[in-house]
Parts: C-alpha cells; structure tokens; sequence
C-alpha cells in the first residue's frame, strides 16, 4: 500500500463517546494496551503506563524509556491533581568549565554531553506505585508482546523514522538497531525490537533499580564513554522522579493546570491570564483580530517562560507572581490590538521541545495526562547496545551562558519543553478534561489554542483538534509565524497586513503544529467524549 507523500490529511472524524473509561494517543495499539489495563480492572494511572510503553515500540520516532516524562493525574475521590516530574538530571562529571575546555561553544544536538539521565523508567514505576493498582509486569506485558512478535508501522510513523533513520541513527552508536539494514520500516512492514522486551521484562520483574543499576546501567555508561559523554553509573543510582505541587490558572470559571517548571506549562498559563481580559468568545475563532491576540499573549507568555523556566532546585521562578492577574494585567496592556510588537522583553514581576502525548480517564473518572518524549526524534539516536532503545538529547535544552537561570551545571534538570494538561471546573474541582499537545515549543502554543476551543467556544474534542494552528517555532518573541495550511486567505492577509511575517505549511510538515489528544468528561451525565489528532496515526477509544 502507498501512503501520500503530502497527504492532506482531510478525512473526517467524530468525537467518541462512553463511560467505561477512555484512552487517546497516537498509535491505535498503543491505545489498545491501554485498554486492556482499564478492562483488567487498572485505572487511569495504569492504563496510561502501559499505553506509554506500548508507544515506545511503535512509535520509537518520538518517544522511549531512554527519555523523560511528565504527568498530571487527577484522583477523582478527592478532586486533586497531583504532578509528577520524571526528568533527569545532568551528569555531575558535565559542567561548563568541561565544555570550554573540549572547545564546545556550542553543543551540537546530538553530542553524547546533550544525554541526561533517563527519567522515564522511574517516572513509569513512581506512577503505578502511587496511584495504580496493577503489578508492573502486567502493566508491560501489551509492550513486551508487541515487541517480541513485531508490530505493522504506521504510515506517519514510518515517515518520521525514515528521517531518523537517515539522520542520527545512521551515525550513532549501535543505532541500527532501531533499523532494518540501515533502513527505516515501510508502511505496514512488521517491526521487532528483542531488546527492547529484554528491556521492560528487567523493569517488569526488578522494578526502577533494574534499569538504574545493573547491565542496564553499565551498558548506556559504556556507550556514551564510546561516544565522549561524561555520565557515569552514580548518576544512574542516584536518580529519583519528584512529585511536584502543580500550577494553575483561572479562566472563565475553569482551572487549567500544569507541571511546574523546569517544564514550560507555565508558558500556556501566562497566555490565558493576559487573554482573560479580551472578548475572546466574541471574536471569529478563524478570524485576524482573534488570531493576533492569541499569538501576540503567546509571544509575551514566551518571553518571560525562555528566562524564568529552569530547575527550581537551583534557579526557582517566582510563580506566584508570575501568575497572578495583576501581572497579567501589565503583559497585557502591551499588546496593540493594530499591529504585532517586535522585540518583546520578558517582564520583571515583582516576586511576593518530538514527543508522544496519551490521555486516559477510567470509568471511575480518575485521569491520567502523561507525556513522554526523546527530544528530537530518537533523541541522539545512540542506543546501549542490545537492549533496543535510545537516549534522549534532551540536555540541549540548556543555556551555556553562566548568567542564565538554565545554565549548564552538573546535577541540574534542563528547560524542558514536554507537558501534560488537565482542566478542572475552578468552583467545584470537577475534572472538565485531559488533555495535550505535543510536539516542542508548540505544546504550550497548542494547549493554548485547544482551550480556548473547549472553553470559548464550546467545540467537542475532535473539532478543537482539528481546527488550524498557527506556530511561533522557536519559542522566541520573533514576529516570524508558521501558519497551518486551512487558514482562510483573508486572515492570512490580516495577519500579514498587522506585521506577521508568515510562512503557512501543508502535508506532513503540520506535524509542526503538534499532534494532541483530548478527552472530556460532562459532569451531568459522565459520559467522556474523546478526540484524536487527524495529524497522527492514532485515536480515542472507550471500552
């Protein structure tokens, strides 16, 4: 079968209803792991492991146990939302003076020094062991099975391999094992991956320890001593997930909530608090006015999030301040309705990034908002040698200016730009949704712009994911904006005319725009309605 070099993805989709728990992600047999744990009697935080295991088989392209995660979980009993931060840290061999003195200005993106210590292996154990119910090895049995037996690869999925697979796969240690001779899996070809089961089989029966110590362990110290890194089996040992207090802001009588920072969640808070004082619902959805006022607050909420997200171990961000409306206020009051601003500058508050995203909520209306990601594809693309996965480059996320708040420092966790969300009615603490975006600087743009969606304009989930997205690609403040192709020429025009320079993009280049996944919970009747990117290859399903 040929898959569309430059498919226009124009398929239609309807939003899925039910009530006996839900699952949505981007690979539909990943989704079906998910629900087997919720079939099995597992909940929300259950069926979101093994559906991120199962991921990391079939769409290896973005995620794996040799990255990090992060995840919401909200426990319907008591109406909390509880945050788990599963990234890892710097080597502590790994410091700036090192850098200048191999004459590293700059790291590359797939340098061995970019690897920090993977975080998703403990992140997966600490969530099942807090809030779950099943024992690891049934959670990783679906992902066991399907990597022992081989799997068909998606049509989106083999595309982005196949750029990976031409890209660092082809120059990283042992990176063919994430190939077929040298080649990446076509559409529909089978794909086994032993060495990945081998993998999870030693986490499944030795829980986090089997991965930070032991021939795990001595394997990725082993390859990245071959490739020049710098980390060590101490900083394997001495890695640990933290549980987090979440943060939050208010919008028009719902609370979206984030994970803190080191990552960039905070980013899609500050927009909603400057867009809270526009008439947001009053203005075309599709329209030029509406459209520069979004990007413009994500242009501010940009600015302040590339200074003040870094590890808050070291470098904490005065969040209170941050957050509240009167600094909102103050953002706001610098965005000109006519034009678009250039050289925005973070503020001074007074003080008083490719992924996989999956949402699961379970008949008992626990859910679960979990991402997990390698970076840039498959990350450095250097695999431990036979154990059939790859470490993240999430390490490029920090800053060597020593000035920075996300410098370079040994031990520290870098920016990170994956993040899971999750609504809540702000006056009951009732769970309204669960939901992301992935997909680098784009997720906090994509949370964004979802939610204003669900909230402002009362869509279902599949209507707000398939609405066109627009992009500001770097995170920067810069007035170049990526478009997504089905925007009407008249608000492209508009936008133009404001002082946007724009750059609109069609095909496979919308994975630009992110690929989300929401599932909403009515609060009458219970049921969830679930909705899935039409620029993925997966889907929402009920049981």
């Amino acid at each position: 079968m040929n898959f569309p070099a430059n498919p226009n993805f124009a398929s239609r989709r309807s939003p899925v209803a039910g009530r006996g728990g839900m699952v949505a992600t981007s690979q539909p047999l990943a989704v079906a792991a998910g629900l087997a744990m919720l079939r099995d009697g597992g909940n929300a935080a259950d069926a979101a492991v093994a559906t991120a295991a199962a991921l990391n088989v079939t769409e290896p392209t973005s995620t794996g146990i040799g990255g990090d995660c992060f995840a919401l979980y909200y426990e319907a009993a008591s109406r909390q939302v509880y945050a788990l931060n599963g990234s890892g840290r710097a080597p502590a061999a790994l410091s700036l003076e090192l850098l200048a003195k191999q004459g590293i200005r700059e790291l590359p993106l797939y340098h061995a020094h970019t690897v920090t210590v993977p975080g998703a292996a403990a992140g997966w154990c600490d969530l099942v062991a807090r809030h779950g119910r099943l024992p690891m090895a049934e959670v990783l049995a679906p992902a066991i099975e399907l990597a022992e037996a081989g799997f068909p690869v998606a049509p989106v999925t083999s595309y982005f391999w196949g750029r990976g697979a031409a890209n660092q796969l082809s120059q990283a240690p042992n990176g063919a094992e994430l190939t077929i001779d040298g080649r990446a899996p076509k559409p529909g070809e089978l794909f086994r991956n032993p060495g990945l089961a081998r993998t999870f089989r030693r986490l499944a029966e030795g829980g986090a320890a089997a991965f930070y110590e032991g021939e795990i362990a001595e394997a990725i110290v082993a390859v990245l001593a071959k490739a020049g890194g710098a980390m060590s089996a101490a900083d394997l040992a001495a890695h640990s997930s933290s549980w987090e207090e979440p943060i939050f802001a208010d919008y028009r009588g719902y609370r979206v909530w984030e994970c803190p920072p080191n990552g960039q969640g905070l980013a899609a808070l500050l927009a909603l608090n400057i867009l809270e004082g526009f008439d947001i619902a009053g203005l075309d959805p599709m329209g030029a006015e509406r459209w520069h006022l979004m990007v413009e607050a994500m242009r501010l909420a940009f600015a302040d999030t590339r200074w003040f997200v870094a590890d808050p171990a070291t470098n904490p961000a005065p969040l209170d301040a941050l957050l509240s409306k009167d600094y909102a206020a103050q953002r706001r009051a610098l965005i000109d309705a006519g034009r678009a601003v250039a050289d925005v500058e973070r503020g001074r508050p007074t003080a008083s990034s490719d992924t996989v995203y999956l949402s699961v909520v379970d008949a008992e209306g626990n859910a679960c908002s979990f991402i997990n990601s390698n970076y840039h594809g498959f990350g450095t693309g250097i695999v431990p040698e036979g154990w059939g996965f790859t470490l993240q480059n999430r390490g490029y996320g920090f800053s060597l200016d020593p000035a920075h708040p996300n410098a370079l420092a040994p031990g520290k966790r870098p920016y990170h730009t994956i993040i899971p969300a999750l609504i809540t009615h702000a006056e009951s603490g009732e769970l309204f949704a669960s939901y992301g975006v992935m997909g680098g600087y784009m997720q906090p743009q994509g949370h964004l712009q979802v939610a204003l969606g669900l909230i402002d304009d009362g869509l279902d989930p599949q209507a707000a994911l398939d609405r066109p997205r627009f992009c500001i690609e770097d995170g920067s403040a810069s007035l170049e904006l990526a478009v997504e192709e089905g925007l009407p020429a008249e608000t492209q025009a508009g936008l133009g005319a404001m002082g946007h320079r724009l750059n609109e993009v069609g095909g496979l280049g919308r994975a630009l725009f992110g690929r989300g996944q929401v599932i909403l919970r009515d609060r009458e009747s219970g049921v969830l309605w679930g909705g899935s990117d039409p620029r993925a290859d997966g889907l929402a399903m009920t049981l």
